[in-house]
C-alpha cells in the first residue's frame, strides 16, 4: 500500500511539474485534450444520446481537474527547489504535505462525483471502459513523452 501511495505521490508531482511549464503547457492543454477526446471516443462506444449527456459532464470535470492541478502545482513547485526544501522546517513540511494530500483528496472526490453523475447515463461496463480508456491514454502519452524526451526550449 505504501508503494502505491508513493507512486501516486510521484505521479502527482510529475503532473505538477508538467503543469508548471506555464503558458506553454496551457497552450498544449487543448491539443492533448483533443487527442484524449478522440481516444476515448474510439474506445468508448457511446450512443448519440449518451454522448450528448456524457461530454458536457466529462468536459466540466476535466476543466475543474486541470484548474485544481494547475492552481495547486504553482504553490507546491515554488517550495520544491532544493534550496527551499533544505531550509524547510518540519512544521512547514507537515503543512505542505497536508496541502498536497488535501489536493489529492479533492481530485479523488471530484472523480467520485463524476462517476455518480455518469451512472444514470452510462452502463457500469461503459464506466469501467471509460476508466480503462483514460488509463490507456495516460500511459500512451507518458510513453510518447519518454520516447521523445524532455524538450529544452
Amino acid at each position: 500500500m505504501k508503494i502505491k501511495n508513493n507512486l501516486l505521490a510521484l505521479l502527482f508531482f510529475a503532473s505538477f511539474s508538467l503543469l508548471a511549464q506555464g503558458k506553454k503547457m496551457l497552450e498544449k492543454k487543448e491539443e492533448i485534450y483533443a487527442l484524449k477526446v478522440a481516444f476515448i471516443t474510439n474506445k468508448l462506444p457511446l450512443t448519440s444520446s449518451e454522448a450528448e449527456k456524457f461530454w458536457p459532464i466529462y468536459n466540466a470535470f476535466e476543466d475543474k481537474q486541470f484548474e485544481l492541478k494547475h492552481e495547486k502545482s504553482l504553490v507546491f513547485l515554488k517550495k520544491m527547489d532544493n534550496e527551499t526544501l533544505n531550509k524547510m522546517s518540519e512544521k512547514e513540511a507537515a503543512a505542505l504535505l497536508y496541502k498536497m494530500e488535501s489536493a489529492e483528496e479533492e481530485i479523488f472526490q471530484m472523480r467520485k462525483k463524476l462517476i455518480i453523475s455518469l451512472k444514470p447515463i452510462l452502463s457500469q461496463v461503459k464506466l469501467i471502459k471509460l476508466r480503462k480508456a483514460e488509463e490507456e491514454f495516460n500511459k500512451k502519452l507518458l510513453l510518447q513523452y519518454m520516447k521523445k524526451g524532455p524538450r529544452k526550449n
